[in-house]
C-alpha cells in the first residue's frame, strides 16, 4: 500500500452521511465488501474476570479505509487539525481502525481500571508512551503519512491501526460497509480500498462537477 504526498491538506475525516457542499466537487461513494475477516487475538482471563461476564469490547475489523491514491494539485489549502482519539477500553483500542490528516493530534486515553503502554514500531510512527493509569491520556502527532500499527506493551492481544495520509481524500465504511468521499474535484482518479492485511488494486472513476460517482469494492 502506498500513499503519494502532492500537498498537505489537512481535514476532519469524511464520514458516509455527509453532503457535498455546493461547489466544492462532487463524491465517490459505494460498498466494501470484505470475504476474509482479520482473526481477533483472543486475550488472556485474568483475576478481575472472575465472576464477570463474557461481554467486552471487540475490535471491529470490518471497517475499511477508501481513499484517492493521489491528490489533485492545489485542491485544498493546508489548514487546522481536528484533534482524535483512540481509547483503551476493555484491553481494546476503540476504534480499531483510525484514519487521519498529516500533522494531527491523536489521544490515547486509558479507560481501564489497570495500567496500559501504548507504542508502535511503525515507520511513519515510532513511539511509545510508557505507562499510565486509569483516567490518564497522553497524545501523539502523526506528521509522516503512512500505515501506523499500534500496541500494548503490556497486554499482547491489543492492536489497531492509524493510517495517516496527506490529503483529505479518505472515508472509513460505516456498519453497512458503505462510504463516501465528499468535495472530490472533478477528474479521474485510481481509488483504493483497505483492509487489516489486505488492499485492492487501484481502480479508475471519474468524477463530474457536483456528481457523484459509484465505486464497490471486493476484498478478499
Amino acid at each position: 500500500m502506498s500513499f503519494v504526498s502532492f500537498v498537505l491538506a489537512p481535514q476532519v475525516v469524511p464520514q458516509a452521511s455527509q453532503q457535498p457542499p455546493a461547489g466544492r466537487g462532487g463524491a465517490i461513494r459505494g460498498r466494501v465488501e470484505i470475504g476474509r475477516v482479520a482473526r481477533t487475538v483472543e486475550r488472556r482471563p485474568g483475576v478481575s474476570d472472575l465472576g464477570t461476564g463474557p461481554d467486552r469490547d471487540l475490535p471491529d475489523r470490518r471497517r475499511s479505509v477508501v481513499y484517492l491514491e493521489s491528490a489533485p494539485r492545489g485542491a485544498f489549502e493546508p489548514g487546522e487539525t481536528s484533534p482524535a482519539s483512540m481509547d483503551q477500553r476493555n484491553e481494546t483500542f476503540v476504534p480499531h481502525v483510525l484514519a487521519i490528516t498529516t500533522g494531527t493530534v491523536v489521544d490515547f486515553p486509558n479507560s481501564d481500571r489497570f495500567y496500559h503502554n501504548v507504542f508502535s514500531l511503525s515507520k511513519a510512527g515510532r513511539f511509545d508512551l510508557g505507562r499510565y493509569a486509569k483516567g490518564k491520556s497522553k497524545s501523539v502527532r502523526f506528521d509522516q503519512p503512512g500505515i501506523v500499527r499500534v500496541f500494548c506493551e503490556i497486554h499482547s492481544h491489543m492492536n489497531a491501526f492509524v493510517l495517516v495520509f496527506a490529503h483529505p481524500f479518505f472515508a472509513i465504511t460505516d456498519t453497512d460497509s458503505r462510504y463516501r468521499i465528499n468535495n472530490v474535484p472533478a477528474g479521474t482518479y485510481n481509488v483504493i480500498a483497505w483492509n487489516e492485511g489486505m488492499a485492492s488494486d487501484p481502480k479508475p472513476v471519474t468524477v463530474g462537477a457536483g456528481a457523484i460517482a459509484e465505486l464497490d469494492f471486493t476484498l478478499r
